[in-house]
């Protein structure tokens, strides 16, 4: 009787290393976050101005069809009241795009939010709403 507790206990013991997942359908995913400099909201969605990692300023824009449903391609964020500066995480899944998350300032009169100036023209940061033209 001791024997069979004793091989019990082991089996117990030994059974969870055996029981880890040991497929090849593993997904490497990343992200890349960068400071935002300034946001712009229009009716199409967001523009977003950021820092690059060569110090240079780039541009994208987010389209408002990204933001709806819990399968998104982007989320939202505000930041809690303070001195927290807003960010975008990019997201990649074995080296795809996936989703992008705004780190944004609660207050729309923080100096990152910017107003565009009526008549201007945003649909060239709006042509492909399928991709996402991440430069870093």
């Amino acid at each position: 009787m001791k024997k069979l507790i004793i091989i019990l206990v082991f089996l117990a013991v030994i059974t969870p290393v055996f029981a880890q997942n040991s497929s090849d359908d593993s997904t490497t995913m990343y992200y890349i976050n960068v400071p935002v400099e300034r946001i712009y909201s229009c009716n199409e969605g967001y523009i977003v101005q950021y820092r690059t990692s060569t110090n240079r300023y780039s541009t994208i824009g987010i389209p408002n069809e990204w933001f709806v449903g819990a399968a998104g391609k982007a989320d939202i964020v505000r930041l809690p009241p303070g001195t927290n500066w807003p960010t975008m995480s990019v997201f990649f899944q074995d080296g795809e795009f996936s989703h992008v998350r705004l780190y944004v300032h609660r207050s729309r009169s923080h100096l990152t939010w910017g107003i565009i100036p009526q008549g201007t023209d945003v649909s060239r940061y709006f042509e492909d709403k399928d991709s996402f033209d991440f430069q870093f």
